[in-house]
């Protein structure tokens, strides 16, 4: 396989690739591909030579950070990512010599705002998670003041919610997911105050600050990079709210339940025609120097993109993931043959 290259610098020196072998690809990053990284690797386990790659669920932050610590064998060869890789992330992978970088997108997610099955289905705004969240909320209508979220439940939001303390389960600050949720649903329902959306253009700083900062008092619970736990803690507590993947609350349907949002339900078909608001891109990353130094990485990104895993019809829709369309995919697939 010829190699695509997000980004390409000049060495100042020779990259020393340490000497000890190893024979099984390492794959690291978001816990939301984590089940689709697995399902490819059991497959490739299966019907390869080659040995079944070791994937590890480190959150997509955490992720980058071991991928871009430097190039030979002590360093993953491919990290999972629920968002695209951010500038600070391609310079810290350049400062440690990972200049050679294969991006891959697989397909779509949507994340959710689940609870229980035992107890009713809620409809959110954009504008209900924003103040239900965030660290500072507007004193007006139109946001021209803020001041510490007074919120404690749903119904001072609006009449409409649960009266129920407000709690959410959801991933940490290295996740993908948590950025992808603050950009897209905080953000989302930020842009509502006419004065907080007008910020964007006049205080590009603040504007995030204000719009992406997750309230601290107790009201969102850091549960963790694992969103199996989440579903389990859902189960136990039906007052509260989870954060996660589309993937899981598809896998859990018969425990959990997600929200709607803006009047649309989390749904396969939703999500893949963007009528889901809270929906976001998934990539995969592939380390170049290591094709020629670890055995199968290109068999596996192959068996990854194939029609077979993430065809209309392959394995990968069966776990969750919303696939490209036809010929998004056939970019992709050409893009690593370039």
């Amino acid at each position: 396989m010829k190699r695509a290259f997000i980004l390409i610098a000049a060495l100042a020196g020779f990259i020393a690739i340490p000497a000890q072998a190893r024979d099984q690809i390492r794959i690291v990053g978001s816990s939301t591909i984590f089940p689709f990284t697995t399902a490819v690797a059991e497959e490739f386990g299966i019907t390869t030579p080659f040995r079944t790659p070791v994937v590890e669920s480190t959150g997509t932050g955490g992720g980058m950070k071991l991928f871009c610590a430097g190039v030979g064998t002590r360093h993953p060869d491919v990290t999972n990512a629920s968002r695209r890789i951010k500038k600070s992330e391609v310079e810290k992978c350049v400062r440690n010599g990972v200049t050679d970088i294969t991006e891959v997108k697989i397909g779509f997610d949507g994340i959710v705002l689940a609870n229980s099955l035992k107890v009713p289905r809620t409809s959110f705004s954009l504008r209900h998670i924003f103040l239900g969240l965030a660290k500072q909320v507007p004193a007006n209508e139109t946001g021209a003041t803020l001041q510490p979220n007074p919120y404690e439940k749903w119904s001072d939001i609006d009449s409409t919610l649960p009266k129920i303390k407000i709690k959410v389960l959801g991933p940490p600050p290295t996740s993908g997911s948590r950025d992808a949720f603050a950009e897209l649903a905080l953000e989302g329902g930020c842009k509502t105050f006419s004065d907080l959306k007008a910020m964007k253009n006049s205080d590009k700083n603040t504007y995030k600050v204000v719009c992406h900062s997750i309230r601290e008092d107790g009201a969102y619970v850091e549960a963790g990079e694992n969103d199996n736990l989440i579903i389990r803690k859902l189960e136990a507590d039906t007052n509260a709210f989870g954060v996660f993947g589309f993937s899981f609350l598809d896998q859990n349907q018969d425990k959990v339940q997600g929200s709607l949002v803006n009047d649309v339900s989390p749904e396969f078909e939703n999500i893949a025609d963007g009528k889901y608001p809270v929906a976001r891109s998934l990539y995969f990353y592939v380390k170049n120097a290591h094709m020629d130094i670890i055995p199968g990485i290109e068999a596996f990104v192959s068996e990854f993109t194939s029609d077979n895993a993430m065809g209309k019809d392959g394995y990968l829709i069966d776990k969750g993931l919303i696939p490209l369309d036809e010929d998004e995919r056939k970019q992709q697939i050409e893009k690593l043959s370039m």
